[in-house]
């Protein structure tokens, strides 16, 4: 088989994947291909079809939607009654040079979590249930729409972040939170790397309940203060007094920017030629990660999730510069996000697993899609 197929069933898309003879890239809207290694197939599977929100209900903080729904569509149903996904799904558009931010069935297939993942944690965290057909063609259901629920639950979340490697999507049901009110940002200006992650490993510590912190070089640490205005008020007066230092704060609009710009990494987009990394590492580890890469390499680097993350922007290279970045690294994993086609199959494009993990991982793929139908390689070159 060759081409796009596009079931408009969960029966009919059962029975494409049950007598498939060769495998397929799986696609919502194509907009997160880019991510990963690349597919070698000549067939494309095209999950499109399944959109459009089955449930809504803002009273009991749920959302079921088709796999297929576009991202951008639910997040203005929910914004319409003052809700939304806690976990901040990033927009990276722009970034990976797509023309919108893509499906939530692609956003759960990758675990994309933004700024906020500190305080509310990652997608993983917010996914009650979804249905879908696995690589031997059986469809199933697992989790449920109820809070409370908690039959089925691990299923939802092994499927989270497998890039389409084990099961085929086609609904998703999520939790759903109040937005806040107001949001304020608490600037520090005139640190280095290492001032940079002590200060904003005090802020997370204290009782201020800040929802982000970053650093940008050259610029500043920012730290998110979200909820009613009082409170908000209330805690940037408490949270510079707690930091001892000189502070500076932006006002909801202009926050509200520059977390967008920090979510979805906005400040890497002018040189696409370039890899980006993501480095997912304990905060105290981070400034001697950027030092000794510096030694190396001209980078340009962010601080997110209180130094827990890494965006690594590295010139040009036949490997990304992959062995310079994860020999700097003593811990936790590096995660290439933009590069050439050619250089996304020749490297790790996920942290090298051990032994032990690769074979656990293994035994995951066989059991749900043992033929390999799809997306074989995705994620590792072997499977």
């Amino acid at each position: 088989m060759s081409g796009a197929v596009k079931p408009s069933s969960e029966s009919e898309l059962a029975e494409i994947i049950a007598s498939a003879a060769a495998p397929f890239e799986v696609i919502g809207a194509g907009t997160r291909r880019g991510l990963g290694r690349p597919v070698q197939t000549a067939a494309t599977l095209d999950l499109s079809g399944f959109s459009g929100v089955i449930a809504y209900e803002p009273e009991e903080l749920i959302l079921e939607a088709r796999a297929g729904t576009r991202l951008a569509d639910i997040e203005d149903l929910l914004a319409a009654r003052r809700q939304q996904l806690a976990f901040e799904p990033p927009d990276w558009s722009a970034l990976l040079g797509a023309p919108h931010s893509g499906t939530v069935g692609g956003l759960v297939a990758c675990n994309l979590s933004g700024p906020r993942r500190i305080k509310a944690g990652a997608l993983r965290d917010h996914i009650l249930g979804l249905r879908g057909v696995t690589g031997g063609g059986s469809a199933f259901k697992a989790g449920a729409r109820v809070v409370k629920n908690v039959t089925g639950y691990d299923l939802p979340k092994l499927l989270t972040g497998a890039y389409g490697t084990l099961a085929a999507m086609t609904a998703v049901i999520l939790k759903v939170l109040p937005a806040p009110e107001t949001e304020e940002t608490v600037v520090l200006t005139g640190l280095d790397d290492t001032q940079a992650v002590h200060l904003m490993s005090l802020a997370m510590q204290s009782s201020c309940e800040v929802s982000a912190a970053a650093f940008i070089p050259g610029e500043a640490v920012y730290l998110r203060l979200e909820g009613i205005a009082p409170s908000v008020a209330y805690r940037r007066d408490q949270l510079a007094m707690a930091l001892k230092r000189p502070v500076e704060v932006m006002a909801e609009r202009s926050s509200a920017a520059k977390w967008r710009a920090i979510r979805d990494g906005t400040l890497f987009v002018n040189r696409p030629a370039h890899p980006l990394w993501r480095l997912s590492v304990a905060p105290s580890e981070a400034p001697g990660i950027i030092r000794r890469l510096m030694e190396q390499l001209d980078i340009r680097y962010v601080f997110d999730w209180a130094g827990g993350l890494i965006w690594l922007e590295v010139p040009p290279a036949d490997d990304a510069s992959a062995s310079a970045i994860r020999s700097a690294m003593s811990g936790g994993h590096a995660t290439l996000i933009r590069a050439p086609q050619a250089v996304r199959a020749a490297v790790p494009v996920f942290e090298p697993q051990a032994a032990a993990l690769a074979a656990l991982s293994q035994r995951v793929k066989e059991s749900f899609d043992p033929r390999h139908i799809l997306n074989p390689g995705r994620m590792y070159r072997e499977f």
